[in-house]
């Protein structure tokens, strides 16, 4: 094992670590339990290993989280906020470790690494300051000497459900938002990443600890879809947040809507950028590099397909091509590098059986794409990025690769831009290249994008905390982060108190007696 990294790992708290699930500070799992190995993708070498969760350690678990839940609910907002700013200060501490860890397991580049652990912070600062605004309403009662106001209240056990290209980021979305609600949370993260996850348990439960917060508040479970079906299934889990594929999300969406629970569905995205006549073409190429390579194109947020207008298509796919011939690809944790690994061996069959999908279905590639061998390729998940022309209609174009695999569409007007950038069946995020206020105005207006997130002279890619995050159509329609996202956490109850001396009906509906 590399020694910087073990060293990291020790610094995390995940040294020696052999368990299946935490309910804090604590970590048990059945002595006969299965390992769960992660392997880097940077170098193929195994990193370390872990128990799988059994069904009787998930109960353990839920009881744990539901005895914690009595408690924590009754602990002020603002007080539940302030825990929170420790923990947003812990990850200060932690950043550089943190932020190599996750480019390690996950492969993706070092900086956006450190970029991911700065969300973490980010969305911790948000929540400081949205556990002193939980506000309701006060309304105006047709009864006389009547007051009518709602309240928000806490839903009991949050189930998260992360994804591997985002390890971190998106449990803290979800955890920092569900814990000043005064929710109590259950974390799953992706097998293939699980010990960037156990560093975060690590780190908060030393937090909590200082406090004196129950075991159970923010736990930790360690395993494959399984647990996932569990806590889906689990009627004692009140919102399940799950992050992955449109597939796993129309599963997760199905069970959890049979026991009429509560879902946040963040899913696939297809996502387009609209390179307009009018562009700044050096400003534009920026955001649409990084938007298709970054992460190795592992974003739900990656640019998948540009839609550029004809009269400057020659000239962008020129300086495309050039940039791409300017890539590093390599190990990630070197800053030298544009792109790392892709995750392991099966998204790299996905991505060649993509590039073949689209030959074999007209596609021109401008860029070749391949996978990389040589010593420093030696996990056999560097890939080159490739750029296609295609048409829109393609079942591979509507389909989402998890690669950095771009697709090449022309245009001659900005309504035949619009209808392609909205003609697949996901609908995340967008953007269009333009310096035609008009144009702009247009692409946001009700008549132009139909995804959750619409952006001008910026890319698809790198949302803030500060808006609320997802998406429609086949995205799954959930929004996580910023803005008044944390509703999702909470449930609404309309109260309504009468301090007259008669008890009159809505509606002057007569009663007497």
């Amino acid at each position: 094992m590399n020694t910087d990294i073990q060293s990291i790992l020790n610094k995390l708290g995940v040294k020696a670590i052999n368990a299946a699930f935490s309910t804090g500070s604590v970590w048990g799992g059945e002595l006969n339990s299965e390992r769960l190995e992660s392997f880097s993708p940077v170098d193929g070498k195994l990193i370390a290993a872990t128990k799988v969760a059994s069904a009787s350690d998930y109960d353990h678990v839920i009881a744990k989280a539901q005895a914690a839940f009595t408690e924590w609910r009754t602990i002020p907002a603002p007080k539940r906020g302030d825990i929170v700013r420790q923990f947003g200060d812990a990850l200060r501490e932690n950043k550089d470790a943190l932020g190599t860890l996750v480019s390690y397991e996950m492969g993706k580049s070092l900086q956006e690494g450190f970029g991911e652990v700065q969300e973490m912070i980010d969305i911790c600062d948000f929540a400081v300051g949205l556990s002193r605004q939980l506000y309701g309403l006060t309304m105006h009662s047709e009864r006389p000497n009547h007051r009518m106001y709602e309240q928000w209240h806490p839903l009991g056990i949050v189930g998260i459900i992360s994804a591997f290209n985002f390890p971190v980021a998106v449990w803290a979305w979800n955890t920092a938002l569900a814990l000043v609600c005064g929710n109590v949370c259950i974390w799953k993260p992706s097998e293939k990443t699980p010990l960037t996850a156990i560093a975060c348990q690590h780190i908060i439960a030393t937090v909590f600890k200082a406090n004196d917060v129950a075991e159970g508040v923010c736990n930790l479970i360690l395993g494959d879809r399984t647990v996932g079906e569990l806590m889906t299934n689990d009627s004692r889990v009140a919102l399940i947040s799950a992050t992955g594929s449109t597939r796993m999300g129309k599963a997760v969406g199905a069970a959890v809507g049979a026991r009429l629970g509560k879902s946040l569905l963040e899913l696939g995205g297809n996502n387009a950028i609209i390179i307009s006549e009018h562009a700044d073409l050096d400003m534009s190429l920026i955001g649409a590099v990084f938007g298709a390579v970054g992460t190795a194109g592992q974003r739900c947020t990656s640019t998948r397909r540009l839609i550029i207008h004809e009269n400057v298509y020659d000239a962008f796919t020129a300086k495309l091509v050039k940039a791409y011939g300017q890539l590093g690809i390599g190990d990630p944790l070197d800053q030298n590098n544009h792109v790392g690994p892709l995750i392991d061996q099966d998204a790299v069959a996905a991505y060649l059986d993509s590039i073949e999908k689209c030959k074999a279905e007209g596609g021109n590639f401008v860029v070749e794409g391949g996978v990389l061998s040589g010593d420093e390729y030696s996990s056999g998940c560097y890939v080159k990025p490739c750029i296609a022309e295609v048409k829109n209609e393609f079942a591979i174009v509507q389909h989402e690769t998890f690669a950095p695999i771009l697709y090449l569409i022309k245009y001659k007007t900005l309504e035949e831009a619009i209808a392609l950038q909205n003609g697949v069946p996901q609908g995340l995020s967008s953007a269009i290249m333009t310096l035609n206020l008009r144009e702009a105005e247009h692409f946001l207006s009700v008549k132009g994008s139909d995804c959750g997130i619409a952006n001008v002279n910026i890319g698809t890619s790198g949302a803030e905390i500060g808006g609320a995050f997802g998406g429609e159509k086949e995205t799954g329609g959930g929004r996580e982060s910023g803005s008044d996202a944390w509703r999702a956490y909470m449930r609404r109850q309309t109260n309504t108190i009468n301090y007259s001396n008669t008890l009159p009906l809505a509606q002057g509906i007569k009663f007497d007696l």
